[in-house]
């Protein structure tokens, strides 16, 4: 039976925006050496549109419905326009383990594209969707990928259609590195499939779905206007990063951890210590990339027109952001992730928020 929660839409609060480190300069880094301008930014409002979530994960919209995942629950939420959060569906089969469990979900035409780890592998599985908004349902699930390695750590997880029609996921290395660099493994990567699952002739590599590789977690993926790729990357002990994703780029790892001026590495353009970003989520507006930060507990935005720079928002407020996309009317929604085993939940976490990105 479906279990229903009410939504909570609240007088919008005020919070300030704040720079890191009292308006000194950023970590973020276009190269070694040069480091990124944080500029403080006004005020900002936001609603919470959906409080009580249990770990939620990715965010998409079926028209104008908004759909979300819960990791360890494994449920496919569906917000209503009357005021509720309504299941849709349990995804059968899911393994919860650390990191892993129910993860990216992507609306396309009239499926649902699923990324989850079961108890041997991670898979990408599309579903049919049917029904009308605040009744939708989930036909039987279809396997369009498997036999991805997982791990109770290190699974990527996003999943999204590109402006070609393809279907883009990224794979952690699920704690083995040395399988980045291994163009015969899909661990480490940024696949790119068709919509059931086969090899686009145009891929970069012959017969193989690996659309960039040298990856250790990436968990954003983002296209601007003019059909440029971007990819947020969780690295080690040293640099989280944002990529500029070039079919058949080498981004490194686990031979370069950031920024390296080396010849056959593409490397980062902005890059950041990990306490300050643990980039997971991103979206694209008209002028500005959005990064969800867990750790970080930030909203970072990274304008277009110079990729070296950056701002923050509401940082330390909300604390763990796991997503962000861009929702039909414009706005952005944030997905906070303080339930996931590593955040500070407070009493109605998770939630669900609406901002302005251009406030």
């Amino acid at each position: 039976m479906s279990r229903r929660r009410p939504i909570f839409i609240l007088t919008a609060a005020v919070l300030s925006m704040v720079a890191v480190a009292g308006c000194s300069p950023t970590p973020g880094q276009a190269g070694p050496g040069a480091a990124g301008e944080s500029r403080p930014l006004p005020t900002a409002e936001f609603e919470v549109l959906a409080s009580g979530l249990d770990a939620p994960w990715s965010i998409t919209f079926h028209g104008q419905t908004p759909l979300i995942s819960e990791r360890d629950s494994a449920r496919i939420l569906e917000i209503t326009d009357t005021g509720h959060t309504r299941e849709v569906a349990v995804i059968d089969g899911v393994t919860a383990v650390g990191e892993g469990g129910l993860l990216g979900i992507a609306s396309h035409d009239e499926y649902l594209y699923v990324y989850s780890m079961s108890d041997r592998e991670n898979r990408i599985e599309r579903f049919a969707l049917s029904g009308e908004p605040g009744a939708l349902a989930l036909g039987a699930g279809e396997v369009i990928l498997d036999g991805i390695a997982a791990a109770s750590y290190h699974n990527g997880g996003r999943i999204a259609f590109g402006p070609d029609g393809m279907l883009y996921a990224t794979v952690g290395d699920a704690g083995n590195p040395a399988s980045a660099q291994d163009l015969e493994s899909l661990s480490g990567k940024i696949l790119r499939l068709t919509p059931e699952g086969g090899v686009p002739q145009d891929n970069p590599f012959e017969g193989s779905l690996v659309y960039s590789y040298g990856h250790r977690n990436p968990q954003g993926i983002a296209w601007d206007a003019a059909g440029v790729m971007y990819a947020s990357e969780f690295g080690q002990n040293t640099w989280d990063e944002l990529n500029v994703i070039e079919a058949g780029g080498n981004y490194g790892w686990p031979e370069v951890e950031g920024s390296a001026g080396r010849d056959g590495f593409v490397d980062p353009v902005q890059q950041w210590k990990p306490a300050d970003a643990s980039p997971s989520g991103i979206a694209i507006t008209s002028e500005t990339i959005h990064i969800a930060n867990l750790r970080g507990a930030r909203l970072r935005d990274v304008p277009l027109a110079d990729l070296g720079q950056s701002s923050e928002r509401f940082t330390g407020e909300l604390g763990r952001l796991r997503d962000v996309t861009v929702a039909p009317d414009g706005s952005l929604w944030m997905l906070t992730n303080n339930t996931d085993g590593r955040g500070d939940p407070r009493p109605d976490d998770d939630r669900v928020l609406r901002i302005d990105p251009s406030a």
